[in-house]
């Protein structure tokens, strides 16, 4: 399936399903079926990731290390140069998936995920994100239930968003996550109710004049200061159980962040227009 825009994701009863943004779930042909191994859910009858080696959402793949995370970015300043987003005041640069204002609440100079999606009213290409998130306390749910959220660049490029402290699930959904195409080199999440901070540079995909790609979109992600994508391609738009795909778009898009039916908190959100440097 091809995603058009921001989804939510989600799993009812046994099969893979896409649940649209306004909370009307979608049944797919009941062809994937979740099962649970050593205490983490996924799946094992969806496509082989390009590799070979592992199923899309494979339960059984490897689970990134955990790494205890130091002091990084929190509460960073923005540069000169950098375009605010979000400064904990209001929402007056986003709006839902049908250009109404953005319906996320405001608390204590947070923006707390409801009812929807939203979007940047600009359209961005490369650029230097940074984002502060907080997970929900009391953690509830396990795997891809608790605290889930994401980000999306041209609004079809996923960095999953999870509370995965203590808390294992199919590696390519983990937090830092190329979602459903590469896990994180390593688990640095801090516990739910603390702030978190992400650091990511992401490049646009390029395109010949004919749709063939030049080359992908690459991130590099930088969760509590420690690396977990470093300079990685995404295998195409991001998908659900199934492999992504590029197909020609504008070179620009915007920036989105996920509503997936957790009350995630994000702050401090701004980015920076950056050159990709082609030279050696």
């Amino acid at each position: 399936m091809k995603i058009i825009g921001l989804t939510l994701y989600a799993t009812i009863g046994a099969s893979c399903v896409l649940a649209q943004t306004n909370n009307v779930p979608v049944a797919l042909p009941p062809k994937y079926h979740e099962i649970e191994v050593n205490g983490i859910w996924g799946f094992q009858d969806t496509p082989m990731q390009p590799d070979g080696k592992w199923h899309i959402h494979d339960p059984t793949r490897t689970q990134p290390p955990v790494v205890t995370p130091g002091t990084f970015s929190q509460k960073a300043t923005p540069p000169s140069d950098a375009i605010v987003l979000f400064d904990g005041t209001d929402l007056s640069q986003w709006v839902d998936r049908k250009g109404n204002p953005a319906p996320w609440v405001i608390k204590d100079g947070a923006a707390i995920t409801s009812q929807t999606d939203i979007f940047t009213k600009r359209k961005f290409g490369d650029i230097q994100l940074h984002l502060e998130f907080r997970e929900p306390l009391p953690a509830t749910g396990e795997g891809q239930d608790r605290g889930n959220s994401g980000i999306f660049f041209m609004g079809v490029y996923e960095i999953q968003v999870l509370d995965c402290f203590d808390n294992k699930t199919y590696p390519d959904g983990a937090t830092g996550a190329i979602y459903a195409h590469h896990p994180p080199l390593a688990n640095a999440c801090r516990p739910p109710g603390e702030w978190q901070t992400y650091d990511i540079m992401f490049t646009t995909p390029h395109f010949g004049e004919h749709g063939e790609v030049i080359f992908p979109a690459y991130a590099t992600v930088i969760l509590n200061g420690v690396v977990v994508q470093n300079h990685q391609a995404f295998r195409g738009t991001t998908t659900h159980c199934a492999v992504g795909e590029y197909s020609m778009r504008e070179p620009t898009g915007p920036f989105g962040l996920q509503y997936h039916l957790n009350s995630v908190a994000f702050r401090n959100i701004w980015v920076r227009a950056i050159p990709t440097a082609n030279e050696p």
